[in-house]
């Protein structure tokens, strides 16, 4: 009855008969039971008052899976190497990021871990001297664990955290936490996830940290790149790091936009936490805190929002009033005010200091324009106003006071003219400081889709950008036009201006499958010829992309970055690719046979010797779906039944098996020890009960999974009737119709004594008469 979904006091009210096995008719007004003979199915008709919410992709919490109990690791490996033309100095970079962990039942364990390994020689010509440097260092970056609360649709999460508030900026802190989680809403009430923008001037290694906790990094070819994919959880500033081939370094901060805190009418959606801060070096600072927030839908489009942090010296409050304007978007608006109570000298004073920070936020989709204001908003903080991070700097009294916001503004814009083929996005931010110049970041893009006489499809995109990072700013240009070559291939056009260097190339782009693509550039920069390279491979083992580049009389360099993970379970385990650290995943079983393809979020992933594959990247409380490619499966295989469906709890582990028949395919004729032939409809079925073939009314059957002096039985009237030995060894044809005596269970001719039969055609089978049927067949004719 849980996949009928029935809301959680219909189900409880139900009565049952006969040991719970079967529900009493007639409890609910409306519901139908009919038969379906003909598709052996029953046909249930149910109220949808009596239903939970379900969509096409979204299924109530009574479907909810929280998988198995197993292992994970994964990771995130980036290894460069550069050569320096002028000077010879020689540069070997490795880097990763990951998480191990373990499930047990609704709980997830996990471990996050960073590293860095770096070495540098530098070779001096004129002494012929050489110096060399190594650096390394492995941190453990954050240990937690949690599990869903499916009743309140909320998560507790244990250990080591960000504080993603929706009021409050974020700080590191050990603690606890309760919190409603907007992954288990159905999508249309979902809020959004981060959008990281920037330009690479050749192939690059971006960083995306948190606090100085690894979030995410990627290699990424030269050009303009968008990062969409980041957890929907993450919040607040996220600073991102975009190191060259060349050695040049971009770094800049982002503001992750905050949605207007707006909750259905009638709903409310909360945050409690408790703890204590810390640094990313696990270390303790200031004493413990509380805190909560909240957002209750008042009445129909209005919803009043409010919260508290506090410890002993530091205590803010906020209160704010949200307002759902239908075809014009939503608005909040909202103040903070914070008073901290410093009780020694440090770079900040000494005594009590109060201010007040002010917000608003506005949100709004343009479907009829085919555009979004994914976020807007201005915020103006006093100069007294004190975040909790800001408090506990000036805990320090060795730290100076630098980046006392005052002003900032935010917007993220989308826009699609459809029919003229053009597209606009905007990302921009503007900060002032109480204490230091102001900082403007943003990414402009122009693009046009078009066609030209025959060619079809050509692009044309003009990217303005500016990032400011410590007073130094990284602005500039990008054009970029693409011609289709092919139906998978185009020719490429590229130009970078700005930031003290220009350059151009053409290039080549090729889709060599789903799983596979590159793309070589030539060009000049600064008056020297360069060639790049880039592959890109989504493997059933990992995520691999490989990048090389050459710059005439300046470096060369070559690069690689593995994206992947390993998963164990007491039903077996797998290598896989993955992106999301320590995140939900489906383990398939294909009941022990290789190299089955199996499809659902991308390349397919094949299932290895044991018969098993992971797939990675499921998303949270969706109904996920994998399925066999029938088309590319072994030719010893078959698939009975090639689709699985889940919907998995975040973090979980889930299992689901495929029902995959190994062997060879064969056409074969059934006769009885008294020479008729099994009744119509019987089923063949392996020693897994695995059906394999269906009699027809003249003995013929098509089996699958057929090998060498394996047993099969065949069924009707709802049992067992006979069994059929295949010869061994088989024969070379195997659709000539093969002559297979079906014996009762235990008196067909053991493997070792079984006759050879050959191949028989099947006309040739017919004149046999039902008294001249033999007791077992023999090799001749």
């Amino acid at each position: 009855m849980a996949a009928l979904g029935l809301k959680e006091g219909i189900a409880k009210s139900l009565q049952w008969t006969h040991n719970d096995e079967c529900l009493k008719p007639g409890q609910l007004d409306g519901m139908e039971v009919e038969n379906d003979l003909s598709q052996s199915a029953l046909l249930l008709t149910v109220p949808q008052a009596y239903l939970e919410y379900t969509s096409s992709d979204w299924d109530p919490p009574s479907r909810w899976d929280d998988g198995i109990p197993g292992l994970i690791a994964d990771y995130s490996l980036n290894a460069q190497t550069r050569h320096q033309e002028q000077g010879g100095e020689d540069s070997h970079d490795i880097s990763g990021n990951g998480t191990v962990g373990a499930n047990l039942g609704a709980w997830r364990f996990r471990a996050d871990w960073q590293s860095d390994y770096q070495h540098t020689r530098s070779n001096d010509d004129d002494d012929d001297s050489s110096n060399s440097t190594t650096s390394k260092n492995w941190d453990w970056s954050r240990y937690y664990a949690w599990r869903a609360l499916p009743s309140l649709k909320a998560k507790l999460s244990l250990g080591e955290d960000y504080l993603n508030s929706d009021i409050f900026d974020g700080f590191n802190y050990i603690g606890s936490s309760v919190s409603t989680d907007d992954q288990m809403l159905p999508p249309n009430l979902r809020g959004y996830a981060p959008d990281v923008s920037g330009v690479a001037h050749s192939s690059a290694k971006v960083t995306i940290s948190q606090m100085g906790r690894v979030l995410y990094e990627t290699q990424v070819p030269a050009g303009p790149f968008r990062i969409q994919d980041i957890g929907d959880s993450v919040s607040g500033t996220l600073h991102v790091r975009v190191e060259e081939q060349n050695g040049q370094v971009q770094e800049y901060d982002v503001t992750t936009a905050s949605m207007p805190f707006l909750t259905r009418q009638g709903q409310v959606r909360y945050k409690v936490m408790m703890g204590r801060p810390e640094d990313w070096n696990h270390k303790t600072e200031g004493g413990f805190f509380s805190g909560g927030e909240a957002s209750w839908g008042v009445a129909d489009g209005w919803s009043l929002y409010g919260g508290a942090l506090a410890d002993k010296h530091y205590q803010s409050a906020a209160m704010g009033v949200g307002r759902d304007l239908a075809q014009f978007g939503a608005l909040a608006f909202d103040v903070t005010h914070s008073h901290v109570n410093l009780d020694h000298d440090s770079a900040y004073g000494k005594g009590k200091l109060d201010g007040n920070s002010f917000r608003v936020s506005y949100a709004k989709d343009f479907d009829e324009l085919n555009s979004r204001v994914t976020f807007a908003g201005y915020r103006f903080s006093e100069k007294n106003f004190m975040t909790m991070s800001e408090y506990l700097d000036a805990n320090q009294s060795d730290m100076a006071r630098t980046g006392n916001d005052k002003e900032m503004y935010t917007i993220t814009y989308n826009q699609n003219f459809a029919a003229a083929g053009v597209s606009i996005y905007l990302n921009y931010s503007h900060r002032t400081y109480w204490d230091r110049p102001e900082q403007t970041n943003y990414n402009l893009m122009f693009s046009h889709y078009f066609n030209m006489g025959s060619i079809r499809n050509m692009s044309i995109s003009v990217t303005g950008y500016r990032y400011e990072y410590d007073d130094n700013a990284d602005k500039g240009m990008y054009l970029s036009m693409s011609i289709p070559w092919s139906d998978s291939s185009t020719v490429t056009y590229n130009g970078s201006y700005g930031s003290g260097s220009d350059s151009s190339q053409v290039g080549y782009f090729k889709r060599v499958d789903d799983a596979t693509h590159y793309q070589v550039n030539v060009g000049t920069s600064e008056q020297h010829g360069s060639v790049d390279g880039y592959l890109s491979h989504d493997g059933s083992l990992a995520k691999v992309d490989l990048s090389a580049n050459y710059h005439e009389g300046e470096y060369r360099s070559a690069g690689i970055a593995l994206q992947g993970g390993a998963t164990l379970t007491a039903h077996g385990g797998a290598l896989h690719r993955t992106q999301n650290m320590g995140g939900t995943r489906l383990l398939i079983d294909a009941d022990g046979i290789a190299n089955v393809p199996v499809e659902s979020n991308g390349a397919p992933v094949y299932t290895n010797m044991f018969g098993k594959a992971v797939v990675a990247d499921i998303n949270n409380y969706y109904r996920n779906q994998a399925y066999i490619d029938l088309n590319n499966l072994p030719e010893d295989a078959e698939a009975t039944q090639s689709v699985v469906q889940a919907t998995l709890t975040e973090g979980a582990i889930g299992y689901r098996k495929f029902k995959v028949i190994s062997g060879q395919k064969a056409m074969a004729v059934l006769r009885l020890r008294d020479g008729s032939y099994p009744p119509f409809g019987a089923e063949v079925k392996n020693d897994e009960q695995q059906q394999v073939g269906i009699v027809d009314d003249e003995g013929n059957v098509y089996l699958a999974g057929v090998n060498a002096g394996e047993h099969m039985m065949v069924f009707w009237e709802g049992s067992a009737q006979c069994e059929i030995v295949l010869p061994k060894p088989l024969p070379a044809d195997l659709f000539s119709g093969l002559l297979l005596p079906c014996e009762q269970k235990g008196t067909a001719a053991p493997d070792s004594s079984a006759p050879e039969i050959k191949p028989v055609i099947q006309d040739q089978t017919r004149q046999v008469t039902p008294t001249e049927a033999p007791t077992s067949i023999s090799a001749t004719q």
